[in-house]
């Protein structure tokens, strides 16, 4: 019995990891540089911020203030955040309705790093099919790591290293 729990859950794990593999294909391809100029957008906070690493090892987090799965990542981003202040955090709500949905999300889970007002644009530009999407960019702004849907906090940590 034992060992056929063991079987199911290592073919359970091949066939999640290829799935999200192949999901993960229409995203930017890592090695990828992202034009820092062409994506300012405003925050909750009513300043601008654009979508560049600025010399930093930088995460952006793709989500929707209705995804299930982002309210359930988002506090791992957040421990990352506050663990390592070498590294930088921009969330960006995308499909939103309204900024009252995503002040909502942001208060909820309490996040202190700059949330920005997506736009379809950004979406295309970055290639967005699903929630959350993750971008981990060098401090050249090159692409070095990318997933889609929930990420642990170790995971988080390990592909931004």
């Amino acid at each position: 019995m034992l060992r056929s729990l063991f079987i199911q859950s290592v073919v359970f794990i091949l066939i999640f990891n290829a799935l999200s593999m192949l999901r993960e294909t229409d995203m930017l391809s890592t090695s990828e540089e992202v034009t820092p100029a062409q994506h300012q957008l405003a925050t909750l906070n009513k300043t601008s911020l654009n979508l560049h690493a600025e010399g930093e090892k930088t995460i952006i987090y793709f989500f929707a203030p209705w995804c299930q799965i982002c309210h359930l990542s988002i506090s791992n981003l957040q421990n990352i955040y506050q663990k390592n202040p070498e590294l930088k955090v921009i969330a960006v709500a995308l499909d939103y309705v309204n900024t009252e949905e995503v002040e909502k999300f942001t208060k909820r889970h309490q996040l202190t790093f700059p949330v920005a007002l997506g736009n379809e644009t950004v979406k295309a530009d970055f290639k967005v099919q699903g929630y959350p999407s993750y971008y981990v960019l060098n401090e050249e702004n090159t692409i070095i790591s990318r997933s889609l849907g929930y990420s642990s906090e170790i995971g988080l940590y390990l592909r931004s290293l």
